[in-house]
């Protein structure tokens, strides 16, 4: 069996061939390296690359929508569905949290904004810190 349709939370988007999708880390690998993973083992890093254990840590998305997020964080790139955005800003907390990831300023700055703007939403359930 082959086939499916996928949907891409960022752009509202409905994919239905798999090679217009990327797997995106939510938050990038050189931002979790510029929040301080630099200071990880090899073994971290990789752990962190490949982390299953959480269902937002990798999203499918359409490839249009992460190659114009690329490694940037909230601060200059927001999912282009305002829908999204509540979501994407408590996963991205979320993530931070649970690897005990920096937020810079400017980062902090659009989270505290995204999050005036999301009263109800809340920071998706995860495992303890890792």
């Amino acid at each position: 069996m082959s086939g499916g349709r996928w949907y891409s939370y960022y752009d509202d988007q409905y994919v239905e061939n798999a090679s217009g999708l990327d797997v995106d880390h939510l938050v990038p690998l050189a931002e979790a390296w510029d929040s301080g993973a630099y200071d990880w083992t090899a073994a971290e890093r990789q752990a962190y690359a490949n982390d299953l254990n959480e269902s937002w840590h990798l999203v499918a998305v359409t490839a249009r929508s992460n190659r114009q997020k690329a490694d940037q964080d909230p601060s200059t790139w927001q999912p282009p569905y305002e829908p999204a955005r509540c979501r994407y800003a408590a996963e991205w907390t979320a993530i931070k949290l649970r690897w005990s990831l920096s937020i810079d300023p400017p980062e902090q700055t659009a989270l505290a904004e995204l999050g005036a703007d999301c009263p109800d939403q809340r920071l998706p359930e995860t495992d303890d810190q890792v």
